[in-house]
C-alpha cells in the first residue's frame, strides 16, 4: 500500500469512528431473567424500536466513504475490506464486545480483461463475466471457432458429452445446470476445449466461481441466457469464430473476519448472526453486503446500549471472502471442535437485505416449498417459522427462497447447526406476481447494480433495509433469552406457501456461485 493511501484510510478511519457512537467500555450489567418469554418479548420490542435503517445508513455512508478511498470497492484481501473491518471492530470494541479477529490465507483475485467478440460470420461483441479462479487467456485473447456442448439434461458434466464433436482447440459454449461450472470446464479442457463459456439457464447474468484457484483448467466465463442462446442458435446455421479473452489476477493474501460475542450469557446457548463484509472488486458493495452487515452492526449496538446481560451468549461475525466462495464462514466452521459446533444453537445469515427492487424472502428451512435443496438442519423450519410470524405480525408479504447453500449459511448447514435468514434478491428477475405483491418492476432484476460498480448509496430501499434490520432485531431480542421456540414442532398443514400467502416464485439470491 503507497503512503497517500493509508493517509487516506486512515482518515476515513478516523473520521467515520468519531461518528456519535460514543459507547460505554463495559455495557454488559448483571441480569437475571425471571420469565424467559416475557424477557425475550421486552428485549425484542426494545431491539426493533431503536435499531433502525436511519441509523444503519451512516454505516452504509462509511462503508461507501472506505471504498471511495480504496480504489472503488472493499474486496477481501483489499485495503477496503482492512478498514471495512477495523471500523467495524472498533465500534464493537468501544461497545464492550468481546471482538476479535480470525485471520485466513486465501487466493485473491481480480478480473483483468472480460471480452468475447463475434469475428465471424456477422461480427458484434457480447457481454461476458469473467469466472472467478478462472483461468487466463494471452493478453490480446484467443480465436478460435465456438463448439457447442448438447443438452441433455447434464450438459457438459460428463466426457461422453463432448463424444458428438470436435472440441479440440475450439471453445466450449456450456448451459448451466446440473453439476458445478468447475466440473463442466474441467470436462471441456480434457476434451480438448482451450476455454469455456457457460450460459445461464435463467434470466439474469452468470456471476460465478469455480471455487477454488487449484480447480481453474481453461479460461471460463459467463453469458446471460439470451446470448448464449442465440450463440447455440448461430451455430446450427455454420461454424462460428470467437474471440475470447479472460484474464485474472490472482496471489497468496491474508484477511480475516471479525467475530464479536456479549462478555456474558450462556455458552452452551450461544445464538449466532451473520453476514459477509466483503465486496467484489467491480464495486463497493453497498448492497451486496454493506447492507447486511450495517444492519448487523446497528442491532449489536443497539444491543450493548441496553445494558442488559443476555441469558443466552450472542456471537456476531462479519465474514470476509464470501465472494471468492464463502471462504471466511468455511474457515470459522472448519476450526470448530465438535463441542464448539453443539455449543452454537443457530445460525441466522443476512444478505442484500435492501435490494432497490428487491422482494422479502425468508429461507424455506422445512422444504415446504419443494424448489431446489432440502431442509435444513433440526431446527430450521422452526427458525423460518419464527421470522415469517413476525413478518406476519406486522403485515410485511415474505415468500420462500431455497437453501442453495450459496451464502454463508452453507458452512453452518454442513455441520448440522440449525440456520435461516433474510435477502431481497440479487440478479434473478422479478416475476409479475412478486411485483404485484412488493412493488417493483417485473422483469429486471431485483439489484440491477450486482457485482457492479453502480452497487453504490443509491442502489439502496431503505423500506427493505428497515424491514430486514427489524428482522434481526426482534430475532436477537428473542433468542438472547428464550429458545424454546427451536423445539417446538412446525405443523405439517403449515406450509411455507400457506404461511406466505401462496405468494409466487421462490427464488431469493445467489453468492458464492458455484453452479
Amino acid at each position: 500500500m503507497h503512503a497517500t493511501r493509508r493517509r487516506s484510510l486512515a482518515v476515513v478511519a478516523a473520521t467515520t469512528l468519531a461518528a456519535p457512537l460514543l459507547l460505554g467500555a463495559s455495557p454488559h450489567h448483571g441480569h437475571t431473567p425471571r420469565d424467559p418469554a416475557k424477557d425475550a418479548a421486552e428485549l425484542s420490542r426494545q431491539l426493533v424500536e431503536k435499531a433502525s435503517a436511519k441509523d444503519a445508513y451512516r454505516h452504509l455512508r462509511a462503508f461507501q466513504a472506505i471504498a471511495d478511498a480504496s480504489g472503488g470497492h472493499r474486496a477481501a484481501g483489499s485495503p477496503g475490506h482492512e478498514a471495512s473491518a477495523a471500523y467495524v471492530h472498533e465500534l464493537l470494541r468501544k461497545a464492550g464486545y468481546k471482538a476479535g479477529y480470525q485471520s485466513f490465507d486465501f487466493v485473491y483475485t481480480e478480473t483483468l480483461a472480460e471480452k468475447l467478440s463475434v469475428v465471424s460470420p456477422t461480427p458484434r461483441d457480447v457481454p461476458v463475466k469473467a469466472m472467478t479462479y478462472t483461468k487466463s487467456t494471452e493478453e490480446g485473447g484467443v480465436r478460435a471457432a465456438l463448439a457447442a456442448v448438447p443438452d441433455d439434461g447434464t450438459p457438459g458434466c460428463e466426457a461422453s458429452d463432448y463424444a458428438s464433436g470436435n472440441f479440440t482447440g475450439k471453445i466450449a459454449l456450456i448451459k448451466r445446470g446440473a453439476c458445478s461450472f468447475a466440473e463442466k470446464q474441467a470436462a471441456a479442457a480434457e476434451a480438448g476445449a482451450v476455454a469455456a463459456v457457460i450460459y445461464n439457464n435463467t434470466e439474469g447474468v452468470l456471476s460465478g466461481t469455480l471455487g477454488d484457484a487449484a480447480a481453474g483448467r481453461i479460461p471460463t466465463g459467463g453469458l446471460v441466457q439470451e446470448e448464449g442462446e442465440k450463440l447455440v442458435t448461430d451455430l446450427a446455421k455454420g461454424e462460428v469464430t470467437v474471440s475470447l479473452e479472460i484474464r485474472e489476477l490472482q496471489e497468496e493474501r491474508t484477511t480475516r473476519n471479525v467475530v464479536a460475542e456479549t462478555r456474558g450469557g450462556n455458552a452452551a446457548k450461544t445464538v449466532m448472526l451473520g453476514a459477509h463484509l466483503d465486496s467484489v472488486t467491480d464495486g463497493p458493495g453497498i448492497n451486496d453486503n454493506a447492507s447486511g452487515s450495517a444492519g448487523l452492526l446497528e442491532v449489536a449496538l443497539e444491543l450493548a446500549r441496553t445494558h442488559k446481560t443476555p441469558a443466552d451468549k450472542i456471537r456476531f461475525a462479519w465474514w470476509s471472502a464470501e465472494e471468492n466462495g464463502l471462504l471466511g464462514s468455511e474457515a470459522y466452521v472448519a476450526k470448530l471442535s465438535e463441542a464448539q459446533r453443539d455449543r452454537i444453537a443457530l445460525y441466522l445469515n443476512f444478505d442484500m437485505i435492501a435490494s432497490p427492487n428487491g422482494a422479502q424472502f425468508v429461507f424455506d428451512g422445512d422444504d415446504s416449498d419443494g424448489v431446489g435443496e432440502g431442509p435444513g438442519p433440526e431446527g430450521s423450519a422452526q427458525l423460518e417459522r419464527d421470522i415469517t410470524a413476525f413478518l406476519d405480525a406486522r403485515g410485511k408479504p415474505h415468500t420462500g427462497t431455497d437453501f442453495t447453500g450459496r451464502s454463508d449459511y452453507g458452512p453452518f448447514i454442513e455441520a448440522g447447526i440449525p440456520s435461516g435468514g433474510t435477502d431481497t434478491g440479487a440478479e434473478g428477475i422479478k416475476t409479475a406476481d412478486e411485483a404485484e405483491i412488493f412493488g417493483g418492476t417485473a422483469g429486471v432484476a431485483y439489484d440491477p447494480c450486482y457485482h457492479a460498480a453502480c452497487d453504490d448509496l443509491k442502489n439502496i430501499d431503505m423500506a427493505h433495509f428497515e424491514t430486514n434490520i427489524d428482522v434481526i432485531a426482534h430475532a436477537v431480542g428473542t433468542y438472547a433469552y428464550d429458545l424454546r421456540s427451536l423445539t417446538r414442532p412446525v405443523p405439517a398443514t403449515a406450509t411455507a406457501a400457506e404461511r406466505a400467502g401462496d405468494q409466487g416464485v421462490r427464488e431469493g439470491h445467489a453468492h458464492g456461485v458455484t453452479r
